[in-house]
């Protein structure tokens, strides 16, 4: 059990960690050009007006105050109010969660389903034709923007075939993994040649292992073999690769969104950009960063079931 105190511990770390990015995140933002305020009347407000609603937001204050003011509430749970929506943050998120939540487990599905069935094909096949094939798509994969495969995936899926909508979330289960099938696959596509490529140098690697051959030598059927130690032992660096991409996949998933019109939080993360919604951004690119760290713990525990030679 000593090899999971981790698991209380990391949290404490963590704290810093989180004070650090609230600290950047807040300066930074508040350094964007524009006036949230003037951007929501328009030009020609009566500048009474303006001050007033600042002062209603606090934003008339110094800048450390608005961040002393902002940690405060935020370790009462308080995010603050949306100044385009006029609602709390934290209700405007949780509004938006599920569709970003639904095309991130679908994305990270489908991703770990292309690498695995690609990445042992093109490991048994080494050096042939299937190989060959899988080694130059995911080699092309590598510098395909998201937003631009998004955008041809619409164009023939959508467009020309006809056999998937240009954007939306749908309703229902169903109705998602209709809706989301083509944004998941823009965010899957590029995750998986990551992946594909990493899995299959591991699992190559461990397939002239002495502890394999030591296993086929035993007489032990090949299917075993591969299922019970080169496919366990090669998944260890790929989950941990996985947990290293979050981040990139967080901000696929925003520009995804855009592109296919999706409802969630890439999109409100956009749209609260450009309105210069304040309390929005930096609630939200908090969150972000707390799922990234959140994620990151939960591979290192994933981490240390798969492999128990690992030390934290």
């Amino acid at each position: 059990m000593n090899r999971f105190r981790f698991v209380y511990q990391r949290p404490l770390q963590l704290v810093p960690v989180l004070l650090g990015i609230s600290v950047v995140t807040f300066f930074l933002i508040a350094a964007i050009p524009g006036d949230p305020v003037t951007n929501m009347l328009g030009s020609r407000a009566n500048p009474e007006t303006v001050e007033r609603i600042k002062a209603h937001y606090g934003l008339d204050r110094p800048v450390v105050s608005q961040y002393l003011v902002y940690m405060r509430n935020l370790l009462t749970g308080d995010l603050g109010l949306s100044i385009v929506h006029k609602i709390p943050v934290l209700e405007l998120s949780a509004s938006r969660i599920a569709p970003t939540l639904f095309l991130l487990f679908y994305s990270i599905s489908l991703a770990l389903l292309m690498a695995l069935s690609l990445a042992v094909i093109a490991a048994l096949k080494q050096g042939k034709w299937p190989d060959q094939l899988i080694r130059a798509v995911t080699t092309i994969g590598l510098g395909v923007p998201s937003f631009w495969l998004g955008i041809m995936l619409i164009i023939v899926f959508s467009i020309w075939l006809g056999l998937f909508p240009v954007g939306g979330y749908g309703s229902g289960f169903l109705g998602h993994l209709y809706h989301l099938f083509l944004p998941a696959m823009t965010i899957a596509a590029g995750l998986s040649t990551i992946l594909i490529r990493t899995l299959r140098a591991n699992l190559i690697e461990t397939l002239n292992a002495d502890f394999v051959t030591g296993a086929h030598a035993k007489g032990l059927p090949g299917r075993w073999v591969f299922r019970k130690h080169v496919l366990r032992n090669s998944l260890v660096p790929t989950v941990n690769l996985l947990g290293v991409t979050v981040g990139w996949l967080i901000g696929g998933t925003v520009v995804v969104e855009i592109v296919f019109t999706i409802p969630g939080l890439g999109r409100l993360m956009y749209d609260s950009i450009i309105a210069r919604d304040y309390f929005v951004v930096q609630s939200l690119t908090l969150a972000f960063a707390c799922s990234t760290i959140v994620v990151t713990f939960v591979v290192d525990i994933i981490t240390m079931l798969l492999d128990p030679r690992i030390e934290p």
